[in-house]
């Protein structure tokens, strides 16, 4: 049997999540950006929420397409407010549009999302190796930097903690139990 972080043992569909994408590096600017609104949703709830919604947002939210989303009129977002299929929360469906837009702003200006995000890591996942799940901070220094620079660009619910579980989940950090099966593979990725 294999040892995994204990988070992920929910139901079959964290367990898949853990094995296959978390902590997974990401250097695809549409990747980043679905784990980045995909987390602002899950600010106040659980992880296993928002994935077993993941289809759903990606239906609601032009497939996470930033160019996409950054064209949504405010009668769009009502109309989403109906949907019970995601989470119909105003500020986080307006904090999409306002992140899809500040996002495209970004990528013009430094080129990519991605070489952006990872220089907060000097380019290279963060390898942790916490022994319990207690261990893992829910902030860091490189997410507190990240947080205020994209706070300054414009972004929404891209708080540290937000911010720390997008780094996470992208692979600019290796949060990975060091008695997971996937700690180490992980940490061979770049």
């Amino acid at each position: 049997m294999r040892t995994r972080c204990g988070w992920c043992e929910v139901n079959d569909r964290m367990r898949a999540y853990h094995d296959q994408e978390w902590g997974v590096p990401v250097h695809d600017d549409g990747k980043h950006f679905e784990f980045m609104v995909l987390d602002a949703f899950q600010a106040g709830l659980s992880w296993a929420i928002i994935l077993d919604k993941r289809e759903a947002f990606r239906r609601a939210l032009a497939g996470f397409d930033p160019a996409r989303l950054a064209r949504f009129t405010p009668a769009r977002l009502e109309r989403l407010r109906s949907d019970a299929s995601i989470v119909r929360n105003r500020l986080k469906l307006a904090a999409a549009v306002t992140n899809a837009r500040a996002f495209l702003e970004l990528q013009a200006a430094e080129g990519s999302f991605d070489r952006f995000v990872w220089s907060f890591v000097g380019g290279r996942p963060k390898q942790n190796a916490w022994r319990s799940l207690a261990d893992i901070p829910p902030t860091s220094r490189e997410s507190d930097a990240l947080s205020a620079a994209l706070r300054a660009r414009g972004f929404k619910f891209v708080g540290s903690t937000i911010c720390y579980a997008y780094m996470q989940a992208a692979g600019l950090v290796n949060d990975h139990l060091a008695g997971c099966f996937r700690h180490r593979p992980v940490g061979r990725l770049r």
